[in-house]
């Protein structure tokens, strides 16, 4: 059995999940599915996303064994900051945005604050994955929100839709940084989740990086201007 395939197993035994409650969120037969587990059939992109979210795992952890980067509280309570004001910032006139555009947009505003400042807004390492590039915390942070009610998520067909619940908190973003984020957000406003995707994919940082790999930020600084994000 392959190690991806033990992943998967360990997992959904671990989420108390059975074969066909799986096979069933990936829309394949239970048959099939025990071919993955078996580690005797490979995932396709789409069912490698899905299954992510029924493990509630990001696709990297899913994908790689690699360890999560350690992340003190303060620097996740300034992520989510950055989160929440994107969506403030960042959403269409209904208030929602995909979770994949949310991920890019908080990905832009941290990148170009690295390309001016040499130093980066959250923090906190990305790494490239399929809807990278987004720290190891995103996943989690997302989760913790809803949880706390500080954003819903609903899906609409294959997209998982983020709105934001309350004003939020800028304690820990300087006027500068905000400034940033409610730019980039008015950037990208009103722009398709594929057009931001095929930006980022366009960059450097993405073209350079392989798969599961940690992105450097000073790859950004290597840039056009009129390149970093819009």
């Amino acid at each position: 059995m392959s190690t991806i395939a033990k992943k998967i197993k360990d997992l959904r035994i671990r989420r108390g999940l059975t074969q066909g409650e799986v096979a069933d969120a990936l829309g394949i037969s239970r048959p099939t599915f025990v071919s993955i587990e078996d580690g005797k059939r490979e995932l396709n992109i789409s069912e490698l996303n899905k299954l992510a979210g029924v493990l509630n795992i990001s696709t990297g952890d899913l994908l790689y064994d690699v360890a999560q980067i350690p992340t003190d509280d303060f620097g996740l309570n300034k992520y989510k900051q950055i989160i929440l004001n994107t969506l403030k910032y960042g959403t269409d006139s209904d208030g929602k945005i995909t979770k994949t555009k949310l991920a890019k947009l908080v990905y832009l505003s941290d990148f170009a604050w690295y390309y001016d400042h040499l130093v980066s807004m959250s923090g906190l390492q990305y790494r490239r994955i399929p809807q990278g590039p987004v720290p190891d915390a995103y996943f989690r942070v997302i989760e913790e929100l809803y949880e706390d009610e500080s954003i819903d998520v609903s899906c609409s067909g294959k997209a998982f839709m983020v709105k934001l619940n309350e004003q939020p908190d800028a304690s820990e973003l300087s006027k500068e940084e905000l400034s940033l984020i409610k730019k980039i957000g008015k950037v990208w406003e009103g722009k398709k989740t594929k057009q931001i995707v095929d930006f980022t994919h366009d960059q450097l940082p993405w073209k350079i990086c392989r798969p599961g790999e940690i992105i450097p930020y000073e790859l950004i600084t290597q840039e056009d201007p009129d390149h970093v994000y819009c």
